[in-house]
C-alpha cells in the first residue's frame, strides 16, 4: 500500500504523535516544577553536547536561527541562573555560553520528564513493538545524513 496518501496518513500520524509526546513531556516538567520553553530546552541539551563553551554565533549556527534569536534565548536562560556568558581565555572579545549547575541540574529533569513522557505514549506496545518501532525510527532519521544530526542524549557536537 505505497500511495502518496497512505504516505499522508503516516506524516500527519507522526506529526500527532510527536505533539502528544511534546504535551506529555510538558506536564511533566510542570508537575516536576520546571518553567522552561522548548527552545531554552533545545538550546540547554545543545550545550550539553560541546567539549568547551560555544560562542552565540556557534549556537545560531547549530540552531539554524539569527544570532539575536539566540541571545533571547540566552536572556532568559542566563535570568534563571542555568546558563553564564563567560569570555574566551584566549580572545577577551567572544562571549561563550557555560551550562551552571542549575543548568546541568534542569537537562537531568528534562532527560527524566522525556523518558517519562515516551514511557507513557509507548506503554501499550510490547518489547518486541517497541524494539521493532526504534529500529524503524532510525531507519528513517539516519536516511538524511546531509542534515544536521539531532540532538539526543548521545550525540556529540565536535569542534573543528
Amino acid at each position: 500500500m505505497d500511495s502518496p496518501e497512505a504516505d499522508g496518513v503516516v506524516a500527519e500520524q507522526l506529526l500527532r504523535l510527536t505533539r502528544r509526546l511534546h504535551r506529555s513531556q510538558q506536564r511533566q516538567l510542570e508537575t516536576a516544577g520546571i518553567a522552561i520553553t522548548p527552545a531554552q530546552s533545545r538550546l540547554l541539551r545543545i550545550l550539553a553536547h560541546y567539549d568547551r563553551p560555544p560562542r552565540m554565533a556557534d549556537l545560531a549556527a547549530r540552531l539554524e536561527v539569527v544570532p539575536r534569536a539566540v541571545t533571547s534565548l540566552v536572556d532568559g536562560l542566563e535570568a534563571s541562573g542555568r546558563v553564564r556568558r563567560a569570555p574566551d581565555p584566549d580572545n577577551r572579545r567572544v562571549i561563550r555560553i557555560e551550562l551552571t549547575d542549575t543548568g546541568r541540574d534542569t537537562l537531568r529533569r528534562l532527560r527524566s520528564a522525556r523518558r517519562a513522557a515516551a514511557e507513557d505514549i509507548l506503554a501499550p506496545l510490547t518489547a518486541e513493538q517497541r524494539e521493532e518501532l526504534g529500529g524503524l525510527l532510525s531507519t528513517l532519521v539516519d536516511g538524511d545524513q546531509a542534515a544536521a544530526p539531532a540532538c539526543g542524549e548521545e550525540e556529540t557536537v565536535r569542534r573543528s
